[in-house]
């Protein structure tokens, strides 16, 4: 089963996104050889997002930027505003990272309301290998209570 890995990260400003994704960046082979496509999505502008590509020296990895800050609601994400006197932008993402189905559907979730605590990669890949192997179903389908 091929899977997206979306990872919503807060932008160029947050030190800790930077280092999630340089380690993205070295374990995205791993990724490619179970068949995942990973994109890292901020609301940055383009060029901030070019910016951090460069300084952070993510080859390979593919940046999405300029996440309407309407659409990071409907994914569900947490919406915070500059610290004053930082270099934030007004208004970004906190992070968020999504595993979605061939078929568009979400197959896992995990969203924060802090820069803090992230799921662990090495955790996501070993559990995309245990899902591979025993077809192991998505979980919290219920929608509506009996």
């Amino acid at each position: 089963m091929a899977f997206t890995l979306l990872v919503f990260y807060r932008g160029m400003h947050c030190p800790i996104c930077k280092s999630q994704l340089i380690e993205l960046e070295k374990k995205l082979p791993e990724f490619q050889q179970r068949g995942v496509d990973v994109v890292a999505v901020s609301a940055d502008s383009r060029e901030r997002a070019e910016r951090a590509k460069t300084d952070w020296h993510l080859e390979n990895l593919k940046l999405a930027y300029g996440l309407d800050l309407r659409v990071a609601r409907a994914w569900g994400l947490y919406i915070s505003t500059a610290k004053p006197g930082s270099d934030e932008p007004a208004y970004f993402t906190e992070p968020a990272i999504y595993l979605v189905r061939p078929d568009g559907t979400l197959y896992f979730g995990s969203v924060q309301t802090m820069p803090f605590a992230r799921p662990h990669l090495p955790d996501i890949l070993a559990a995309i290998d245990f899902v591979a192997e025993k077809n192991y179903p998505a979980r919290g389908e219920v929608i509506e209570l009996p």
